[in-house]
């Protein structure tokens, strides 16, 4: 049977580091690229005799990813002692939640070719990062160094189901599930830096069988690209491994980037494997229905909901509106700057076009800009009016950008404004004519090419400041069109 004979079936496994300043059991920093082993302290170095404390904030969080993702926020859950050894685990157990984690049951509404897919969301739980163990033979003498920085840096996992039939899915999954979090403030979203990245368990099974195949587990996929590699590949492979006879093993597999494969790692462990036991330095966690109630009320709205409501009251396409949306300061910012512009779509693709622009090449944060969206509006309008041509207005626009000044300011100061003085433009445009009548004579038998040869004398007579709409209109009646 080919691959195409296969269903491919696949559930992530998410771990997002919540936006703590302070690690989940102790007071250490979780900022990222300090010194190696520089924020730690005894409780996140395993000492003996230490106890860890709860961040709240933590909790906080989790509870308002749960309700944002429709799930049940458990009363009562239980942390618990993931037991392995590995030299980036200094206590030699990781503090977890198992069998009862603090959220349950939700979903997250995707958007697949053939309309919209719910995808289930088994579960949310709150542990505790590892350390990073670093490989670098030329810095080390081969030696391999452990940083833990990382170790106790608040980690929320997120478990989907197994709903997931393609890798394009998955991608749309983890890109939607991003927006989520980051519109929610709990998670940054940087895949680069390790605080938002995901495990995929990737299986295959014959196109019209219910029976899931032995699944294996991916991991070191740290890109949206590298996730959609790693699961056509190993589908792939899986599919090769039973049409040549043999057993898709239950392994950990590791993404190899440099060589596009997948190649095992480690033999896939069970939760018996794990020594799984309720952690005896903390209480079980108990959410209070006020703190369920403040995080509800305090909620945002959601990026699908976003987009969905700037297609209908700006009348935006849906390409539009997923760009403008995808970050929360951007579409905020597109809707103070809505409330002086009277077409969105105009300001829609000014945002996607010019200011994406500037904002890309200048590495700015939407944050940053120095110029008001009043003052957006008002450079708009003079484009509208006919002031100022649009590709002025981008100049305008860039020096906006660097010194916030007012756009009035600046087209006055370079000269910029368009001449729109109907007899100002009629009389270069008699003159152009005048001089080029062999070309006139040309246009009038049929050649109707030259029509742009008469609108670029007119501009370059112009030095480009000739209202461009209104030389079209007297050329148009002076040719007799």
């Amino acid at each position: 049977m080919p691959l195409s004979d296969f269903q491919t079936v696949i559930g992530l496994e998410v771990h997002a580091q919540l936006l703590t300043q302070s690690k989940i059991f102790c007071g250490c920093s979780t900022a990222f690229g300090a010194e190696p082993n520089h924020h730690t302290c005894p409780v996140c170095l395993g000492m003996p005799g230490v106890l860890p404390v709860l961040n709240q904030r933590v909790v906080e969080y989790a509870v308002r990813t749960g309700l944002a993702l429709g799930c049940t926020v458990k009363p009562t859950s239980v942390w618990s002692r993931k037991n392995y050894f590995y030299p980036d685990l200094p206590k030699g157990y990781q503090i977890t939640q198992y069998d009862q984690p603090i959220c349950e049951w939700g979903e997250l509404v995707i958007d697949t070719p053939s309309g919209e897919k719910t995808v289930r969301v088994r579960r949310i739980h709150l542990e505790e990062d590892a350390g990073k163990s670093v490989h670098d033979a030329s810095a080390s003498a081969g030696q391999s160094l452990v940083d833990l920085n990382r170790a106790g840096v608040p980690l929320m996992e997120i478990v989907s189901e197994p709903d997931l039939r393609d890798a394009d899915e998955a991608v749309e999954y983890l890109k939607a599930l991003r927006d989520v979090l980051v519109y929610l403030g709990v998670n940054d979203g940087n895949l680069e830096e390790g605080s938002f990245r995901c495990d995929a368990n990737v299986s295959v099974m014959p196109k019209g069988s219910t029976t899931y195949g032995q699944r294996c587990e991916l991991k070191n996929l740290n890109s949206f690209r590298f996730l959609k590699q790693a699961i056509e590949y190993e589908a792939a492979r899986q599919v090769d491994v039973i049409e040549s006879g043999g057993k898709v093993d239950q392994e950990t597999r590791l993404w190899d980037v440099n060589k596009g494969i997948t190649r095992s790692m480690r033999s896939k462990e069970d939760a018996h494997d794990y020594r799984y036991f309720p952690e005896p330095d903390l209480p079980p966690l108990l959410v209070s229905d006020a703190l369920r109630d403040s995080q509800r009320q305090s909620l945002p709205e959601l990026p699908r909901a976003k987009r969905t409501r700037f297609m209908g009251e700006y009348g935006l396409p849906a390409y539009d509106a997923r760009i403008l949306t995808a970050e929360r300061p951007l579409a905020d910012f597109f809707e103070a700057c809505a409330k002086h512009v009277s077409d969105a779509k105009k300001l829609s693709n000014w945002f996607l076009g010019e200011l994406s622009r500037l904002l890309k090449e200048e590495g700015t944060p939407i944050s940053a800009l120095r110029f008001t969206p009043a003052q957006l509006g008002e450079l708009l309008a003079t484009v509208e009016k006919g002031t100022v041509s649009a590709n002025a207005a981008k100049d305008v626009l860039g020096e906006m950008f660097r010194t916030g000044r007012p756009p009035a300011d600046i087209i006055a100061e370079k000269g910029l404004a368009q001449v729109s003085d109907v007899g100002a433009v009629e009389a270069v445009v008699d003159d152009i004519l005048a001089k080029n009548a062999g070309e006139v004579e040309k246009y009038k038998a049929g050649k109707k090419s030259v029509y742009g040869f008469f609108v670029g004398q007119v501009m370059k007579a112009m030095k480009g400041k000739g209202n461009p709409g209104l030389v079209n209109e007297l050329l148009k009646k002076k040719l007799g069109d």
